[in-house]
C-alpha cells in the first residue's frame, strides 16, 4: 500500500528556508505525478508544486513561483519543497501527494500524506 510521510515543517521567522521532505513507498513511482498541496482552517486545499517523476517535468503555483523548488531524489524514494524567502502567507499544513494524472486539482490526487505544519512569523 502507498505511503507518504512528510517531515521538515517548524516555525521560522519571514525570509527564512525551510525543506519539506516526502518520503514514498509502497510500489513505484516512475510513471506518478507528486505534488505538493497546503491548507489553512477554513480554506481548500491549495495547490503549491508538481513534478513527474520519471521525467522531473514541473509545475508550480503562481504565489510560490520563484521562490519554492520541488525536485526528487530517485535513490531515497523522496520528494523534497524546498521552500525560500517565506512569508506569513505561506502559514499552512503541507501536504504530499500521488497520482496517475499531474493536475492541479486535490480531489484528482489519489494518494495523501499526513500533513506538516509550517509556520511563518512576521
Amino acid at each position: 500500500q502507498v505511503q507518504l510521510v512528510e517531515s521538515g515543517g517548524g516555525l521560522v521567522q519571514a525570509g527564512d528556508s525551510l525543506r519539506l521532505s516526502c518520503a514514498a513507498s509502497g510500489r513505484t513511482f516512475s510513471s506518478y505525478a507528486m505534488g505538493w498541496f497546503r491548507q489553512t482552517p477554513g480554506k481548500e486545499r491549495e495547490f503549491v508544486a508538481a513534478l513527474r517523476w520519471g521525467v522531473g517535468s514541473t509545475v508550480y503555483a503562481d504565489s510560490v513561483k520563484g521562490r519554492f523548488t520541488i525536485s526528487r531524489d530517485n535513490a531515497k524514494n523522496t520528494v523534497y519543497l524546498q521552500m525560500n524567502s517565506l512569508k506569513p502567507e505561506d502559514t499552512a499544513i503541507y501536504y504530499c501527494a500521488a497520482s496517475m494524472l499531474l493536475t492541479t486539482t486535490s480531489p484528482s490526487w489519489n494518494y495523501w500524506g499526513q500533513g506538516t505544519q509550517v509556520t511563518v512569523s512576521s
